[in-house]
């Protein structure tokens, strides 16, 4: 029996269009009713080169439902070529386009072989969440735009880097490019196909990877894969982003190892690296280890990428002990034993049990009836604040819906990012005493 579901943290598959308006220069055109586009763009960023609103829409009416709207979808695209100067135009469908069957395959098709640059998602709410939506914004990528036939040289220490959901997450930016800086440091060069001075030219390149990174406990996976098996680029798969120095060594040696490199160095950077990381804590340890102003329990509500992250972050460096961990954006059934064996390969013998629960009401719920033992930390999302609240417990508010701070290009990932969430914890924290 269908349920109402309460503070959902997630979009439809149609959100999808955030994928592509992170593009640099690319433009989706939503084959869907009015009302769609201007739900799914009422929060938006941009790369930066269109307007958040700048987006071509079909606008089916009760006319396109009762006839069809392949004429209204055809003269769209049509008009769109000839008024948006876009390097890439990508359709995709919302759900009232693909249940009167229409054939916008075939019309899209029909663009591409006169060589223009249009590509198309199946994007229908029906079929799933803008999680989904960004995997098959990226295989459209893979499948229709880059050529399966040419052979691409590859480029040595080229990677190809998978993370965050652009837009939606709000420290996607931020996370890309602090990945990018710790690839640096290895002498890899990262190949981010979203934000600043990326797009198509990064996208050409896909093919030329010497592998594929991704950096996410699921989302990414199959457009690496699929990048494997049509052009050979074989990838690595590390599940959690890295925050502080325990998760980033090992992040930065792995990856090292997969990369060929001479992991003697790598060794020596990371102990350099964690030398100044360690300096910063040892100053702060008296407030870190004091229990009175924070209980030694936290719970995490959020996408999955930060509810591991920052789990393996708080029980590996900072010794706390985790309650029940909450991913909230509906993750597929295929990957869930694997991230519940994540979450219990943690430091000290120490395991963490994860809910895969997308009602906010009940998680909730369940928050109230734990005993934190003292002031706990609950880090989620604008929806968590009331129950924090209602827990007296201290709250960080990191992931969508994100109300109260603004995250222009700050990340949590990396020594300096476990320094940074630190600061963002304790700063909540000494305000209830001061």
């Amino acid at each position: 029996m269908a349920k109402t579901l309460d503070q959902a943290r997630y979009k439809c598959a149609l959100g999808a269009l955030q994928t592509v308006q992170s593009i640099e220069r690319a433009l989706p055109i939503l084959h869907a009713g009015p009302g769609c586009a201007d739900k799914l763009s009422a929060d938006n960023g941009t790369s930066g080169y269109f307007a958040p609103r700048i987006f071509p829409c079909t606008n089916l009416s009760e006319k396109e439902i009762v006839f069809g709207g392949e004429d209204r979808l055809r003269e769209t695209i049509e008009n769109s070529l000839k008024i948006i100067d876009a390097d890439l135009y990508v359709v995709l469908t919302g759900c009232s386009a693909e249940i009167i069957g229409d054939d916008f395959e075939e019309i899209v098709n029909s663009f591409r072989s006169q060589g223009y640059p249009v590509i198309h998602a199946s994007t229908a709410g029906f079929k799933g969440n803008n999680y989904l939506g960004y995997e098959w914004v990226l295989q459209a990528i893979i499948e229709q735009y880059l050529d399966g036939d040419k052979k691409y040289a590859k480029e040595k220490n080229l990677v190809n880097v998978f993370a965050s959901l652009p837009l939606h997450d709000p420290f996607w930016y931020g996370n890309l490019k602090a990945l990018e800086e710790l690839l640096d440091e290895l002498g890899l060069k990262a190949n981010i196909l979203f934000g600043y001075d990326h797009g198509l030219k990064n996208i050409q390149k896909l093919p030329q990877a010497q592998f594929s990174l991704v950096v996410n406990p699921w989302l990414g996976l199959e457009s690496a894969q699929l990048l494997e098996e049509k052009f050979g680029v074989p990838y690595l798969h590390y599940p959690n982003l890295p925050v502080g120095a325990c998760e980033t060594s090992k992040f930065l040696l792995a990856v090292s190892e997969f990369a060929g490199l001479d992991v003697g160095k790598t060794k020596k950077l990371v102990a350099e690296k964690e030398r100044k990381y360690y300096h910063f804590v040892e100053r702060y340890a008296d407030i870190f280890l004091e229990n009175r102003i924070m209980s030694k329990r936290f719970t995490i509500v959020a996408e999955t990428q930060y509810a591991l992250a920052l789990t393996r972050f708080l029980v590996n460096d900072m010794g706390l002990f985790p309650q029940k961990q909450y991913a909230m954006e509906d993750v597929p059934e295929r990957y869930q034993e694997a991230i519940r064996g994540y979450f219990k390969d943690l430091n000290y013998d120490i395991q963490a049990e994860v809910s895969f629960e997308t009602d906010g009401y009940v998680v909730h719920n369940e928050i109230r009836e734990g005993d934190y033992l003292g002031y706990p930390l609950i880090v989620g999302s604008a929806w968590e604040k009331k129950v924090a609240k209602a827990t007296d417990a201290h709250f960080l508010s990191i992931s969508w819906p994100l109300n109260e701070r603004l995250v222009i290009n700050s990340s949590y990932v990396g020594y300096e990012g476990g320094l940074k969430f630190l600061e963002d914890v304790y700063s909540v924290v000494l305000t209830r005493f001061n």
